[in-house]
């Protein structure tokens, strides 16, 4: 049974070989106690497997007692297929799945509501970050409460670059929140702030709702550059009008409530 599931996910399913670095043969970093890792994904057939793979073995590394929760938001593709037997296959892997396609921030505000250890990372399904890199932000939880990555050598295209840096300036002049790169998908959290906050976005402003909200809550939020990684499979949403549009209107629905 487990030789044909690990048959199809490798060959049938899973067709990218991860372009990450592989793990170090022996880790003496810093490591937790305990961490709830999620991750959102939509129609990353391609990607969801080997990048689960990557991720659970690195993230091992740091710590004995890990669950990694994979939201699958409504995927068209065989995405939830592979999460399913994903989870069949390795005991810290939680299946969640959205019935329709809801939008990131309703992904991720599933993958926070669903973890119950003592520390919250996250990361994209996509692949374009090194899991090991936590291993970077894990000595920060001694001087903040969030651990806010920013991209070095962003790996997208230069419109995307640009509406990221006007979005970044805006948070920073009407809400002040000094972060870099708002929307950089790889963050470590003290899961204790998430107790008093309530999360509304469905879409793109998650990330920017999650840091103003904690912020609020006393949260101190400190910073550090990881790599980025070109997207081999798939397409990417963030840069789109509807999504931009989108995140315009949730702004101002949730104005009073993020001023």
């Amino acid at each position: 049974m487990e030789n044909n599931l690990n048959n199809d996910i490798t060959q049938t399913q899973v067709i990218q070989a991860s372009p990450l670095p592989p793990p170090p043969k022996e880790y003496t970093g810093p490591k937790l106690s305990e961490l709830s890792a999620f991750m959102p994904a939509y129609n990353e057939e391609p990607n969801i497997g080997w990048v689960t793979e990557d991720v659970l073995t690195k993230l091992r590394m740091v710590t004995d007692n890990l669950e990694l929760i994979i939201v699958n938001d409504g995927s068209a593709d065989k995405t939830g297929e592979i999460i399913d037997r994903l989870q069949q296959k390795y005991p810290e892997v939680v299946a969640k799945h959205h019935p329709q396609n809801r939008g990131y921030g309703a992904a991720l505000r599933t993958g926070f509501s669903s973890c119950s250890k003592k520390y919250i990372f996250y990361t994209d399904g996509d692949g374009q970050f090194d899991s090991a890199e936590i291993s970077k932000l894990i000595p920060l939880l001694d001087k903040g409460d969030v651990v806010s990555a920013y991209r070095l050598d962003r790996k997208d295209p230069w419109n995307r670059i640009l509406n990221a840096w006007i979005y970044n300036a805006f948070l920073l002049i009407f809400f002040r929140l000094n972060v870099k790169d708002v929307d950089c998908a790889f963050k470590l959290y003290k899961a204790e702030f998430f107790d008093n906050v309530q999360l509304k976005s469905d879409g793109a402003l998650i990330d920017a709702e999650v840091l103003i909200k904690l912020k609020k809550q006393s949260a101190k939020i400190v910073q550090c550059g990881v790599h980025h990684y070109p997207r081999l499979v798939g397409e990417q949403t963030g840069s789109k009008l509807k999504v931009i549009f989108k995140t315009a209107k949730e702004i101002l629905a949730n104005w009073r409530d993020l001023i």
